[in-house]
């Protein structure tokens, strides 16, 4: 079996990852704040938040995303998928332009981990006990 939505919402996830690191380059490179630095302007200090608050998202995010698409289907894992991906960037914009502004964001990529955790977990235990 194939599973090219899965394998597509993956590399989607990467390129995420990728933008918010390009995100904190630009506005370190803007706001004049070198590494090691992770305070010194707010825009930077937010920047990095997002790309980190990313980053631990992801790790619960893709182990259930996958154990949801090869237990119970690569659909409804990938709708839920891009609803977190969807999250994420409304949580970036919304957190980039004021921090108030990412809980819709995050309510959504969280809502989104939650089902595909509990979808894997059922699908897992249902092969289990067959």
């Amino acid at each position: 079996m194939t599973h090219h939505l899965p394998a597509l919402i993956t590399l989607l996830t990467v390129l995420l990852q990728l933008g918010m690191m390009a995100n904190v380059g630009h506005i370190r490179g803007k706001h004049k704040v070198a590494p090691p630095a992770c305070s010194g302007h707010p825009a930077v200090e937010r920047a990095l938040r997002i790309q980190m608050n990313t980053v631990e998202s992801t790790l619960m995010f893709l182990p259930a995303f996958w154990m949801f698409a090869l237990y119970l289907g690569d659909t409804w894992a990938s709708i839920l998928g891009g609803a977190w991906l969807i999250g994420r960037v409304l949580y970036a914009v919304g957190y980039q332009i004021e921090p108030s502004k990412r809980t819709p964001g995050f309510v959504i990529g969280f809502l989104s981990i939650v089902g595909l955790t509990l979808g894997g977990l059922f699908g897992v235990i249902r092969v289990l006990l067959s």
